[in-house]
């Protein structure tokens, strides 16, 4: 049996490997975001939400949920992606998508959480 010559290229080849490989999955557990701020559209997306859920009477019952739900985040981004040609017919296509892209980010339940709060507060 011929075992394969393991040459200085060879390990070079392994360490450039895993080096992207680190690179690729650097952040996939990161626990801080890596943005920190909201554009202003992200910002009236997600107030829009929170007015809808607040008129509707569901800011408690919506708290809950975001609260029980906020370890499965993105799980919940991809829902969205999934649901969008459903979801088509109740809310335009693109705020679908760009909440979707938002619901990706760690920190978009919790400000979703504090708009829901404030608006129930005002409103009260």
């Amino acid at each position: 049996m011929v075992l394969p010559s393991v040459g200085k290229f060879a390990i070079e080849g392994d360490v450039n490997r895993w080096r992207k490989l680190r690179q690729t999955f650097a952040h996939a557990f990161a626990v801080t975001p890596s943005r920190t701020s909201f554009a202003a559209e992200e910002i009236a997306l997600l107030e829009k939400v929170a007015r809808v859920i607040v008129k509707r009477e569901m800011s408690i019952p919506a708290l809950l949920f975001l609260e029980s739900v906020e370890p499965l985040h993105f799980l919940g981004s991809q829902v969205v992606h999934g649901l969008t040609p459903f979801l088509d017919i109740v809310c335009h296509p693109t705020e679908l998508e760009q909440l979707a892209i938002i619901l990706e980010r760690r920190d978009s339940l919790e400000r979703l959480s504090m708009l829901i709060q404030a608006q129930t507060n005002l409103s009260a």
